[in-house]
Formats: structure tokens, C-alpha cells, sequence
């Protein structure tokens, strides 16, 4: 009912909110029907994706199909207690996700290069 009337007023958004929310500290045991349960309370949903490996495990993307429902989603459930782990809710911002992706990925070929030539990483050779 919040969202009826930010959409009636000409409110203008922040620029980092959009559709797609990216969702930490989750239980790893939590099922789509939870997330639907949990999200779906706050509009239309088009897509959950729940983070299934090992370095994604408690992380999820909730995709709304309108911007106001995945403002509403965010104002409501940043904090939202479920199965004693208080959720984190932001709204995905590609920039940052891709800064922390080519971060590691950089440390991994530098490490494969330190590998090949036998150089072993600054901390250890301070040791030596």
C-alpha cells in the first residue's frame, strides 16, 4: 500500500535504486518457496537466483518486475530476521559487483604468474 502512493506523487528515486536487489546472510538452507514467501510480499517477482556454490552460498538476486516493489522490498526486509541471521537487501549495482570479479581475478593470475616464475608473495619473502 506504501508503494500505491510513491507511485502517485512525482517522487524521483535515487539513481542506485532499480528492479534488482542482491540479497546477503541468508540461511544456506533456505528454499525458493521461502524467498518467494519472504519477497513476494512486496509485488511481482520475475526471477530469484539463489547462490549454490561455495562462494555464493547465502546470497541471492531478487528481480522485481517493478522498480517502486523492489523499493518497497528494500525498506522493509534490510534487517528482516529469518532463521536467527538478519538479512542484508541492496540494490544491485553492476560496477561494484564487476570491481570485486576482476579484483579477484587479477590476484589469481598473479598468483599463477608467481607460480610459474618462482617467486614466492611479499609476506613470505620478508620471512626468509
Amino acid at each position: 500500500m506504501a508503494a500505491i502512493s510513491l507511485r502517485k506523487g512525482n517522487t524521483r528515486l535515487p539513481p542506485e535504486v532499480n528492479r534488482v536487489l542482491y540479497v546477503r546472510n541468508l540461511p544456506f538452507n533456505i528454499t525458493s518457496e521461502e524467498m518467494y514467501d519472504i519477497f513476494g510480499k512486496y509485488g511481482a517477482i520475475r526471477q530469484i537466483r539463489i547462490g549454490t556454490n561455495k562462494d555464493t552460498r547465502g546470497t541471492a538476486f531478487v528481480v522485481y518486475e517493478d522498480i517502486y516493489d523492489a523499493k518497497t522490498a528494500v525498506d522493509h526486509l534490510s534487517g528482516f530476521n529469518v532463521a536467527n541471521r538478519y538479512l542484508i537487501v541492496l540494490y544491485y549495482q553492476q560496477a561494484k559487483m564487476s570491481k570485486k570479479f576482476d579484483q579477484k581475478k587479477k590476484e589469481d593470475e598473479i598468483q599463477k604468474l608467481q607460480e610459474k616464475y618462482g617467486i614466492g608473495t611479499p609476506a613470505a619473502s620478508k620471512d626468509k
